[in-house]
């Protein structure tokens, strides 16, 4: 199992040099860059920028397991509005070359939302209508991530939307392409379920995974903690992924709204993730 840390760490205008050598210096194998609207990744970024990010990380020994989307909340895949639906499908086909191009095999991608708190107008979708242009849409995109030999993972996050690990399965079964799967972040699942019950359901669907921590006394995004001081048990995690025969990433995220040094969190962090590899590793 290797180890890596998500961008979503940093703010999209990073300086990759001083961010990938910081990620280096603190002992992981890997980062996660994440595609927005105007940062070091973007829907206009051409294939020699691209490839730039590439030799950047080969540079300093790191792989790219990965490619996040922070664009996909103000374009809503299953938006009422087929120009912003249109342009969601776009940003996701983008994901889709950059991680080729990055030699990465998984994209995280928002499957939309029913509601959505982040974005600046969000709409509202009717839950069956949700789902019904999710399978849509990833009925289009799966061929593409086939060609491309990519990964789709549907990330769980605060959207109202596959609120069920049994919902989220049948998704992936009706899509039927063995290039869709879940990016399933453990600390994102706490309020509305448990990480262990979610990762032996989904089982061989998942293809990546984000730690995270949430503590659940609290409330909204400032819930989100280092790894060990919230109420993720990291112990039945380990035994899950273990059960599955997961020897994938795992990948560290930690929001940068509420960090203001965020290079220190995956200097400080980097303890408890070795830790869960280390349960996950030895679990019997």
């Amino acid at each position: 199992m290797k180890t890596g840390v998500s961008l979503f760490s940093f703010t999209t205008d990073a300086d990759l040099k001083n961010v990938f050598g910081k990620i280096k210096a603190a002992g992981y194998d890997g980062a996660e860059p994440v595609l927005s609207e105007n940062g070091y990744l973007n829907p206009n970024s051409t294939v020699a920028q691209i490839k730039e990010i590439k030799n950047l990380a080969d540079d300093f020994g790191l792989e790219i397991p990965s490619v996040g989307v922070w664009a996909l909340w103000e374009n809503n895949l299953i938006s009422n509005d087929a120009k912003t639906a249109k342009r969601a499908m776009d940003i996701v086909k983008k994901q889709i070359e950059a991680a080729h191009l990055l030699g990465a095999d998984t994209i995280l991608i928002v499957p939309g939302y029913v509601g959505c708190d982040f974005a600046s107008e969000p709409e509202r979708v009717r839950y069956d209508i949700a789902y019904d242009r999710c399978r849509s849409a990833l009925e289009i995109l799966a061929p593409e991530a086939e060609k491309a030999n990519v990964n789709i993972g549907i990330e769980n996050v605060w959207n109202r939307f596959l609120l069920s690990p049994l919902e989220m399965k049948r998704l992936i079964k009706e899509v039927g392409s063995p290039n869709v799967g879940v990016y399933f972040d453990v600390g994102n699942i706490m309020y509305i379920g448990y990480p262990g019950d979610w990762i032996e359901i989904l089982d061989t669907d998942i293809k990546k995974i984000h730690l995270s921590d949430y503590r659940t006394s609290q409330s909204g995004l400032g819930a989100f903690v280092d790894l060990f001081a919230g109420d993720v048990d990291f112990k039945e995690v380990a035994q899950s992924l273990n059960k599955i025969g997961y020897d994938d990433y795992v990948i560290l995220e930690m929001l940068p709204n509420y960090r203001q040094f965020p290079e220190v969190s995956i200097v400080s962090n980097k303890t408890a993730v070795d830790k869960i590899v280390e349960l996950a590793s030895s679990v019997e």
